[in-house]
């Protein structure tokens, strides 16, 4: 098992999971906004990541409004 944590609370996940699984871990309506793209998924800089991404241990990810980072990506 690998320690990730995401918007500051850390799971436990199998070796080989994804982004998105992780995230469906810690909530699976979070990780239905993310697939229909109201949310995005964020590493601990900010910077958007790959769902398909396989996790590693202690990944540090974060929700964010997906609005929000296009908004940044085009300001930046």
């Amino acid at each position: 098992m690998l320690r990730v944590f995401v918007n500051g609370t850390a799971l436990s996940v199998e070796h080989g999971r994804t982004i998105l699984d992780a995230v469906r871990a810690f909530d699976a309506s979070e990780a239905d906004e993310i697939v229909a793209g109201t949310r995005a998924v964020t590493d601990s800089r900010g910077l958007p990541v790959a769902l398909d991404a396989p996790v590693a241990g202690g990944t540090v990810l974060r929700i964010v409004s997906a609005r929000a980072l296009r908004s940044a990506e085009e300001q930046g």
